[in-house]
């Protein structure tokens, strides 16, 4: 983007030097330039999840951490993605090394957490990188939980109609490479 940007610039000016003195073909030329990056560069459509209500009330999902699907459900009300110890194992977080340092208040009482950093948390196509997250000690929690460290990086989140719907932010691209790629 910073490139991008840089380069309009560095365009504009050159288009002002033209107009400056006059040179009909020169103008044609940089007008033409910059139409042709600014045909190069669209947005592909923001990647969104709909997520319908569970009979229970909750919005549950499986989502992908580091790339191992795992059970949770969306929780406002929680400042962090938390995780059970048990899925922290299962998707092979170095637990010996956490410290449960973390006061944490659950639904079943107050217990204690460990931080760390989640390389990548995935909900179909909405992709984050570097999730800061706690994880529970073994047996304190049953249910992952995906809060606002995750929520609050999407453009937007909203309940419609019983489905909750999360939407990320559109990606600039150059029109050379419009095939998207499979992400999980």
């Amino acid at each position: 983007m910073i490139r991008f940007l840089l380069v309009l610039v560095m365009l504009a000016g050159t288009a002002g030097a033209v107009v400056a003195y006059g040179d009909s073909d020169q103008i044609a030329r940089a007008s033409h330039k910059v139409s042709h990056i600014f045909r190069a560069q669209t947005a592909t459509p923001a990647p969104a999840v709909q997520i319908p209500r569970g009979q229970g009330g909750e919005f549950a999902l499986r989502a992908k951490i580091n790339g191992v699907a795992a059970p949770m459900v969306i929780d406002t009300g929680a400042t962090s993605v938390v995780l059970t110890w048990e899925t922290a194992k299962a998707i092979g977080l170095p637990l010996e090394m956490l410290e449960y340092d973390v006061d944490l208040e659950t639904a079943g009482g107050h217990t204690k957490a460990a931080r760390l950093t989640l390389d990548r948390l995935s909900v179909g196509h909405l992709v984050e990188k570097s999730v800061p997250a706690l994880v529970v000690q073994r047996g304190q929690m049953k249910t992952n939980l995906l809060g606002m460290s995750f929520l609050d990086r999407l453009e937007s989140w909203g309940v419609r109609a019983d489905k909750l719907m999360l939407t990320g932010y559109p990606e600039l691209q150059s029109s050379h490479r419009r095939s998207r790629t499979a992400i999980d």
